[in-house]
C-alpha cells in the first residue's frame, strides 16, 4: 500500500485545511505520541481521533483502510491521507520549527523507514503495552478530539 493517497471526496468531519491524526487509542505508545503533540502542538493546527471512535471509524472508511486491524498512523487533511513514516512527516510539518530537523530523516529511502515503522507497529502492544479500552481526553484537552456534529 502506498503510504500517500488522494480520495476524489474531501474528508468528511474536517473544515477545509484542517488536519487531524488517526491513531490507536488502545495502544500505549501511540497515547504516548497523542500527549506528545497537544505538549508540542500550542498553535493547535493537529486534531486527533482514536479510530476505534466514531469519528475515527469514519475517516478509515472514507479512506478505504481497514475498519478493524489498524496497525498504522494516519493523517487526513482535504482530500489526501498519508500512512506510516509520512504520516509522521506530515505531522513533524505541523509542529513549531524547532523539530522540522526531523524532516531531514526523509532522506533515508522510504521502504528502510517504513520498514522500521511496521516493525513497531506489528509489535506495539508487546513493547508498550495495551490499555483495555480507548483513554478519554481530559477536560483540558477535548477540544483537540475531533467530534462529529450532533
Amino acid at each position: 500500500m502506498s503510504t500517500s493517497q488522494t480520495r476524489p471526496a474531501p474528508a468528511p468531519l474536517l473544515h477545509p485545511g484542517e488536519t487531524v491524526v488517526l491513531f490507536d487509542g488502545q495502544c500505549k505508545l501511540c497515547n504516548g505520541w497523542v500527549r506528545f503533540l497537544i505538549r508540542h502542538d500550542p498553535a493547535r493546527r493537529v486534531r486527533l481521533a482514536a479510530v476505534q471512535s466514531p469519528e475515527g471509524q469514519a475517516l478509515l472508511a472514507w479512506a478505504g483502510l481497514p475498519l478493524e486491524q489498524f496497525d498504522t498512523l494516519a493523517v487526513i487533511r482535504d482530500h489526501r491521507y498519508w500512512l506510516r513514516s509520512e504520516a509522521v512527516f506530515e505531522i513533524i510539518g505541523q509542529l513549531p520549527a524547532a523539530w522540522r530537523p526531523l524532516r531531514l530523516l526523509r532522506g533515508v529511502p522510504r521502504v528502510l523507514r517504513d520498514w522500521a515503522y511496521d516493525c513497531i507497529a506489528r509489535n506495539r502492544y508487546r513493547l508498550f503495552g495495551k490499555y483495555d479500552s480507548c483513554l478519554l481526553p481530559t477536560a483540558d484537552h477535548e477540544q483537540r478530539f475531533l467530534k462529529a456534529p450532533r
